[in-house]
């Protein structure tokens, strides 16, 4: 009987560092990444992909920002940009992934489902935006659109300038993820909650709103994964496995560790705000639901035996 995978791509595993975020470039990221997926599929996984939208969300911030400074055309708010990167990344992963099936002689659909994921409104991240997004400004530029715009801006610590930042509030409920469940257990590919999915909240009764915020992408793929009853997440980043002291001379690999072992790491704060601290939560989030494994590795040791760090129970 197939098992049932969730795999979490960064939005780097797209578009790299140093890159200019071209389609070529894109497009020849994204065959990489999915000849390292049908490992997956040749160990008898079954498929959601979900991904990050880092590098893409600033670059669509930025087009928004010379339309409007040259043009006057409006800014689209964050869900909205979280959307307009969900179709194209989908879009892209969807062809590449084609390409590799018909290499391999494989035959599976592959559906990209554009995936709002519930927030609520009252969570204190509102009140306390922390998460950076889009370009730097000058001093005055940001002052002027805190001003007219109800937004906040903070000054970048490497002194770069003035950047955005915005609520990354906790994800409650996956909407569609019944669907995402059954399509993937029928033996086809589904790329989902792409950005952390586009965050919406209720106004009123029964009425949805798209909201100013991000959800975490590894959090949410974690929480999608509990529910649809994955069997193994995999949280793909830029390093084979886990390590302990990280980049100092006293570094160490970690092959297995259990959730008490890594809230003691967290606690201990040897994984970064910025890097790894959010996937080992979401493992932990996973597993503590689930009491399956999460595997944090890059994507090359994807469907290896002993690949990547494994978080488990005990």
């Amino acid at each position: 009987m197939s098992k049932l995978a969730v795999v979490a791509f960064g939005g780097n595993a797209l578009l790299r560092a140093g890159q200019k975020g071209t389609i070529d470039e894109q497009e020849d990221n994204a065959y990489k990444a999915s000849k390292n997926l049908v490992k997956l599929i040749n160990r008898d996984y079954n498929l959601v992909v979900t991904h990050g939208n880092g590098p893409q969300v600033g670059n669509i911030l930025l087009a928004n920002t010379a339309g409007y400074k040259q043009y006057g055309i409006p800014d689209m708010p964050l869900d909205v940009n979280v959307a307009y990167s969900q179709g194209f990344i989908g879009y892209l992963l969807e062809q590449q992934l084609r390409n590799v099936l018909l290499e391999e002689d494989l035959d599976r659909d592959i559906i990209s489902i554009i995936t709002r994921v519930l927030v609520n409104k009252d969570d204190p991240a509102f009140q306390k935006p922390t998460k950076p997004i889009g370009p730097f400004f000058t001093k005055e530029e940001a002052a002027t659109m805190m001003q007219n715009n109800n937004v906040t801006f903070r000054e970048d610590a490497a002194g770069r300038g003035w950047r955005k930042v915005v609520a990354s509030p906790t994800p409650l409920v996956i909407f569609n993820r019944m669907s995402i469940e059954k399509i993937a257990r029928e033996g086809h590919i589904v790329i989902a909650v792409g950005g952390g999915g586009i965050p919406c909240f209720y106004e009123a009764e029964n009425k949805l709103q798209g909201i100013d915020a991000v959800i975490d992408k590894d959090l949410a793929s974690a929480l999608l994964a509990s529910q649809i009853r994955a069997d193994k997440l995999f949280i793909l980043t830029d390093v084979p496995k886990v390590c302990l002291n990280f980049n100092t001379p006293q570094e160490k690999t970690i092959d297995r560790m259990s959730i008490a072992e890594a809230r003691r790491y967290l606690e201990e704060g040897q994984f970064g705000e910025g890097s790894m601290g959010p996937k080992i939560r979401a493992a932990i989030h996973f597993v503590e639901r689930s009491g399956k494994d999460t595997i944090i590795t890059e994507t090359t040791l994807l469907g290896i035996d002993n690949g990547g760090t494994r978080v488990t129970i005990v």
